[in-house]
């Protein structure tokens, strides 16, 4: 799916993703919870949210105690982050990854990207990977899918057009060929955490 058509795409679901967001919320501190062991992200202080959405794990990486910015090429996503109370420390940009951020080098000690990668076409992930490794310090975190399929998504994500099929079949090799590092850690029955080391 190309950018323009994929902002229009999430710019008409974002109130669906709005009613999701307690949710979402509570989903992504259980994750980020269950792999303290592998990378504790309060040890850290600051993080970028790539294509961070309704500001769900922003909001979550917040309480956190980490200085957050997320990005995201949907307005109207952005639009339900910003005016959530709890999200008023959180600097959030109309920006898109596959673009050359307005970030240094190095910015943030940790770059994360939460159900990104799959529905980018593989030259395109490359590139997200590339611009995540190049303003983040210490660590990426991909957030996706692993590849234990279910029919339901298989569904879902063949009508939505994206790359999940391939993505799931390579998503370690292409990281690995992108970053210094690549450490896999299932945090959920079809999800993982691919943890990188920037380049």
């Amino acid at each position: 799916m190309d950018i323009k058509n994929s902002s229009s795409l999430f710019n008409s679901i974002a109130p669906i993703y709005g009613l999701f967001y307690k949710w979402q919320k509570k989903r992504f501190a259980e994750v980020i919870q269950g792999v303290e062991k592998e990378l504790d992200l309060s040890s850290f202080k600051t993080i970028i949210d790539i294509g961070c959405g309704t500001g769900a794990l922003c909001s979550v990486l917040n309480e956190k105690g980490l200085a957050v910015t997320g990005i995201d090429p949907a307005k109207k996503m952005l639009k339900i982050a910003e005016d959530k109370p709890e999200n008023k420390n959180i600097n959030f940009f109309h920006a898109n990854v596959l673009e050359t951020l307005q970030f240094s080098d190095r910015s943030f000690d940790v770059a994360i990207a939460s159900y990104v990668a799959h529905g980018l076409k593989a030259e395109k992930r490359k590139q997200m990977y590339a611009e995540m490794s190049r303003v983040a310090k210490h660590r990426v975190v991909i957030y996706d899918y692993n590849d234990n399929r279910s029919l339901l998504t298989s569904m879902i994500e063949w009508i939505e057009g994206g790359d999940y099929f391939h993505f799931i079949r390579n998503a370690e090799s292409e990281m690995k060929v992108c970053f210094s590092d690549v450490e896999v850690v299932n945090v959920d029955v079809r999800a993982a955490w691919y943890i990188c080391k920037p380049a």
